[in-house]
């Protein structure tokens, strides 16, 4: 069952929102709702405003129109109790700070007393199968380890929201499918709220409650959000036979056939 199925109270609202760089609009007006404990995709066309939507949702970059609300209160800059995980994880991570010297940061910049840091960093190592690497340093790490640390570092912060641009993009498929099964496992046994940035149909339909599909150039007075489809897929879900289910491939269908189409 989904969080909008379990009528879960509203976390965040996207009103309106649009983004203009140098007069040439890169996000037409965009209006969405997601509910506390949802895990909400956004897929499109390359160079459709993806990342842009995602990081204006977080407070990064300012709308050019539009609100974006949080509890129902404007978001005018980033927020601890908002965590962002990044598609290159490799920039992500300082190369000169072992694992635990990484995800400290994230306690460090909310100005957690260092006496208090060490449980937590554990924690959130734990958490991610990280526990035993925490002394490594990030070139000592594989890929898919060195994103577990990242998201080890945004899982410190104890965030309600976590926003994640492609985290899992540049991972071999193995890996890949590993890791959507731990974020799965992670969002359901800590309540978070994610919105969460895929070029992968089946990765976004895999792993969420709703998506998004945003349209390249939807033209003047349209919105670039031009599909919201449901994923009434039980839960948990399985890399075989949900991938097999008539549902899953039907809507795999829907959003291939938008994508293809460029219009909707």
């Amino acid at each position: 069952m989904n969080a909008r199925e379990t009528r879960a109270p509203e976390l965040l609202r996207i009103e309106g929102v649009s983004i203009r760089y140098d007069g040439r609009e890169v996000l037409s007006p965009t209006s969405f709702e997601v509910a506390r404990g949802e895990f909400v995709c956004i897929v499109g066309p390359s160079g459709c405003g993806k990342t842009t939507l995602l990081r204006a949702a977080s407070g990064l970059v300012a709308p050019s129109g539009g609100a974006v609300r949080r509890h129902g209160l404007p978001m005018t800059g980033p927020s601890r109790e908002v965590a962002f995980v990044f598609q290159d994880y490799g920039r992500a991570l300082l190369p000169w700070r072992t694992v635990e010297g990484n995800v400290s940061l994230a306690l460090e910049a909310a100005g957690v007393p260092a006496g208090l840091r060490a449980p937590r960093i554990a924690e959130a190592l734990d958490k991610v199968g990280l526990g035993r690497h925490a002394r490594k340093f990030p070139l000592q790490l594989s890929g898919g380890m060195q994103q577990r640390a990242q998201i080890a570092r945004c899982l410190a912060q104890k965030p309600e929201l976590m926003m994640m641009d492609e985290p899992f993009g540049a991972l071999d498929a193995l890996t890949r499918q590993g890791l959507q099964d731990e974020l799965a496992r992670l969002v359901r046994e800590d309540g978070l709220t994610v919105l969460f940035v895929t070029h992968d149909l089946e990765e976004a339909i895999y792993l969420g409650d709703r998506v998004i599909a945003l349209q390249a150039d939807p033209g003047p007075g349209r919105p670039s959000m031009a599909r919201m489809i449901e994923v009434a897929i039980p839960r948990p879900r399985d890399q075989l036979t949900t991938k097999e289910h008539p549902e899953f491939l039907r809507l795999r269908r829907e959003l291939f056939s938008f994508i293809a189409q460029g219009h909707d």
